[in-house]
Order: structure tokens, then sequence, then C-alpha cells
């Protein structure tokens, strides 16, 4: 049975998920309003991958008995100075996110939940992959600085991504 502690904390997580991807089309819009198409498909499929990320909590909360509670979505910013500084947001929010599913292992950890800890192991090692590709992505723009032709490239390189079906995904 898991605690309403450990159940508060993943709905709150859940929220976090829907959120991030709910950010991510807002960059993908905004990029692609300022002709980004290719910084916009990465972001847009950004968007997907945070959508599984929450659904895998969805599901885990109802599988252990727990209750999911939809709570509100905050509103996520719209505008940025630049590609760059929508990326480097990308870059901080996925640190938060980071952050919070190190503290929820933390309490999965000190309450001795092992299902959830086991369940949470995934999303630590995908945060690694997240801040990692978020930041090369950033040092690829710190390299440019502003050359047109190097957001060109880069916006050309951000396109050829593809959505990647989640094996582990129900």
């Amino acid at each position: 049975m898991i605690s309403k502690k450990m159940e508060e904390a993943l709905n709150s997580q859940l929220n976090k998920e829907l959120f991030s991807s709910y950010l991510y089309l807002s960059m993908a819009t905004y990029l692609e309003t300022n002709n980004y198409v290719g910084m916009a498909q990465w972001m847009r499929l950004q968007a997907e991958e945070e959508h599984e990320h929450s659904m895998k909590f969805f599901t885990f909360i109802q599988k252990i008995g727990g209750r999911v509670i939809l709570e509100q979505i905050d509103k996520p910013q719209s505008d940025w100075d630049s590609a760059q500084k929508a990326f480097e947001d990308a870059l901080a929010h996925e640190e938060f996110i980071t952050k919070h599913i190190n503290e929820l292992t933390d309490l999965a950890i000190s309450e001795r939940d092992h299902s959830t800890k086991t369940f949470l192991q995934w999303y630590v090692d995908e945060q690694v992959e997240e801040e990692a590709a978020a930041n090369e992505i950033v040092q690829k723009f710190n390299l440019i600085g502003e050359s047109k032709s190097g957001l060109y490239m880069l916006d050309t390189e951000l396109g050829t991504r593809t959505s990647t079906p989640d094996p582990t995904a129900e």
C-alpha cells in the first residue's frame, strides 16, 4: 500500500511532467513562429516524450493502489529573447525536473517503498540523458555565436530528430 505522502508526491511529479510537455509545446510554437522549423520539431518531439513520462506516472500510481489526482497545469512562458534562450530554459527546466526526481527518490528510500524506488530509477537515468541532450544543444549555440549560417545548420540538424518509441511504455 502506498502512503498518502508518497501518493501526493507522485501526483505532484505527474503534474510537473504534464507541465514539461506543455512547456515544450510552447517553445515549439515560439520557434516555429520565428522560422526555426527544425528546432520546433525537436521541441515537439520533446513534448511528446514528456507526455509519455507523465503517463508512466499515471499508470504507476494506479497500479500500486494510489489515486491519480489531476491538478491545474500552469501556463507556460510563451516568448523568449532567442532560440538559444529557449534551449537554455529547456536545460534549466530539465535540471529542475532532475532535482524533483531525486527528491522523490529520496522520499521512496526514506519510506522504504521499494517498488516506487525501482520505478523512479528509470527517471533518474533518463534525466541524465535529458540534461546531456539539452546541454549539448546549448553548447552548440555558444559555439555558433551570432553566425546565421551556424543557426541555419543547427536548425537543420535538430530537425532530423525522430520519435523513438519507448520500449518500457505501457
